[in-house]
């Protein structure tokens, strides 16, 4: 007994990977909340192991009583053995976010988005909109961060 009250108390290592590499890496998590493309998911010490696709979203890690929002866009999780292991396209924490350039890029995203629409081009529409999702999602986290 003492010694699974132990095992809970240490949590869980979060690792985020991205193509530019290592993003984040911390032992000692108490929680951490993905949104899935299957709905969210709450990741705790002794969770069942899980492979999901992620969807361009709010990622949180929760450690100490504090939380960390992160942006992510994308990819996939992966927990087994305490760890888990996130391959996103692309991931920030709220305080490294440029808001200024998130808010260029959904200006950008949604006149490409009506362009696209104006003149029926499907393959640019769906693109256009990936690139809305990220812009937004990217605005929305960093105003966690801010308490915007």
């Amino acid at each position: 007994m003492a010694d699974e009250k132990n095992t809970a108390s240490k949590g869980i290592t979060v690792k985020i990977v991205t193509p530019e590499g290592d993003m984040y890496s911390q032992d000692g998590v108490e929680l951490a909340i993905l949104n899935t493309q299957g709905g969210q998911v709450g990741v705790m010490n002794n969770h069942v192991p899980i492979l999901a696709a992620l969807s361009i979203s709010e990622l949180v890690i929760k450690k100490d009583g504090r939380n960390l929002p992160l942006a992510v866009n994308g990819g996939i999780a992966e927990f087994s053995n305490g760890v888990l292991t996130v391959i996103a396209d692309s991931a920030e924490t709220s305080d490294k976010i440029d808001v200024s350039r998130a808010k260029s890029a959904k200006e950008r995203a949604e006149a490409r988005l009506a362009h696209a629409q104006e003149v029926k081009n499907q393959h640019e529409i769906v693109l256009a909109r990936v690139a809305l999702m990220r812009a937004v999602n990217r605005i929305q986290v960093a105003s966690v961060n801010s308490g915007r």
